[in-house]
């Protein structure tokens, strides 16, 4: 029989070490996390999937109860035990009624203590969840501005084939309502506030929807109001969205700031887009180079080369072998397609469907929707200014980037 495992929120020292030490005492039990911050530890709750949560009720209950509440909602699955020195009848009923599946008396009492744990044991065991649905992330991604991650984003959405939503994660700076001609009501910062309490009804009021298969979450209107939005609440919203949709297609900021970090951590594939020029080529190198020290597998990433035109004089073998990564497409440059689509307010896909650009654009969307098979397109070309290639480009061993980008708000796109 596997062990319980269990995630305990106390915030008094003497009481967590009383209870990870009942625990610990059980050779049946283990303990996954144990913190002092509801806010913290409830992403790691939806995150792990324990058997069972021990949250202790402080002096003011109130609070206490409330995430006791928002929990049960949220992991229907899970025991969630209240512990509190106050054992009146009062406290155990509202701890029931909050959403609690049993009660722990403190200080621990033996017996008391296995009875809590058989039951919970017997609670698990009853328990038949239905697997839930995990929709793909794709995040469409450049550290470089300008290389056209959000006309790309956008028609990668409107291309694939069953429900999906797009996400404008450029907090600061999103447009993509002009990409797709909609007007939103409401955006991911609305969603942020009320992540506690939403369900079907409320998400749907809160997405801009373009057609049947399509919708967007929009970026704030008012720049301000991502001052609010933490990495956490980006995975929560993520989490909240792929299980509703099919695929989740996400723009972020040009940046590896923390709130880019925690939507690229979650995404299963990273378009990543570049231009065939020496910053943007510079630029993509770096990016694939900090993606290896985050951990991220390279068949996560997919290169796209965006403004592709055979007036370019560049080998892209040579390319391919700098990044250490090979191209898997080739978007043309048509400058007066591409911008008579962002001004009608309708992706391209949709405004000129016979074009190359769109038939490029299809074939991406297939292949990560599993309709067409993944391939590397590398084109040879000649004259490459190969004095640029031979200078590779020195790192930092002892650079920490999770350790600063963690103290620093998000900056605004470049």
């Amino acid at each position: 029989m596997n062990p319980l495992t269990f995630v305990i929120l106390s915030t008094g020292l003497d009481t967590l070490k009383e209870l990870r030490g009942a625990l610990a005492a059980n050779e049946d039990t283990r303990l996954l996390v144990g913190g002092d911050d509801p806010e913290q530890l409830f992403p790691e709750i939806v995150r792990l999937r324990p058997n069972a949560a021990i949250i202790t009720l402080g002096a003011h209950p109130e609070h206490d109860l409330k995430f006791v509440a928002r929990l049960a909602a949220e992991c229907p699955t899970t025991a969630i035990i209240c512990a509190s020195r106050d054992a009146s009848p009062d406290m155990i009923l509202r701890s029931l009624r909050a959403g609690a599946k049993d009660f722990l008396r403190l200080p621990i009492i033996k017996g008391e203590f296995e009875t809590v744990l058989e039951r919970t044991a017997e609670f698990c065991a009853a328990q038949v969840e239905a697997p839930k649905k995990r929709g793909r992330v794709v995040a469409v991604f450049s550290s470089k501005g300008g290389c056209g991650t959000s006309f790309i984003a956008t028609n990668i959405a409107a291309s694939l084939p069953s429900r999906t939503v797009l996400v404008d994660l450029n907090l600061q700076a999103g447009d993509l309502a002009l990409f797709l001609g909609v007007d939103p009501k409401f955006s991911i910062s609305d969603l942020v506030e009320n992540r506690a309490r939403v369900d079907d009804s409320l998400l749907k009021s809160y997405l801009a929807p373009y057609s049947t298969n399509l919708s967007l979450m929009a970026a704030p209107r008012e720049a301000d109001l991502a001052d609010d939005i933490e990495p956490e609440h980006i995975f929560e919203v993520l989490e909240v969205l792929r299980e509703r949709f099919d695929y989740v297609v996400i723009d972020p900021q040009h940046t590896f700031d923390s709130i880019t970090l925690a939507a690229l951590d979650q995404a299963d594939e990273i378009v990543l887009v570049l231009s065939i020029d020496i910053p943007a080529i510079r630029s993509t190198q770096r990016a694939l180079a900090i993606f290896d020290r985050l951990g991220y597998p390279r068949h996560k990433v997919r290169i796209v080369v965006n403004r592709w035109s055979k007036q370019i004089d560049l080998d892209l073998r040579q390319v391919e072998r700098f990044l250490g990564q090979p191209v898997t497409a080739f978007i043309q440059s048509d400058y007066l397609t591409t911008v008579n689509s962002i001004n009608l307010g309708q992706p391209l896909v949709e405004s000129d469907p016979s074009s190359r650009i769109a038939a490029e654009i299809r074939r991406i969307a297939a292949t990560i929707s599993g309709e067409a098979p993944a391939a590397s397109i590398a084109e040879p070309r000649k004259g490459l200014m190969n004095s640029f290639f031979r200078r590779q480009p020195t790192g930092d061993p002892n650079f920490n980037l999770r350790a600063r980008i963690g103290k620093e708000k998000a900056p605004a796109a470049i």
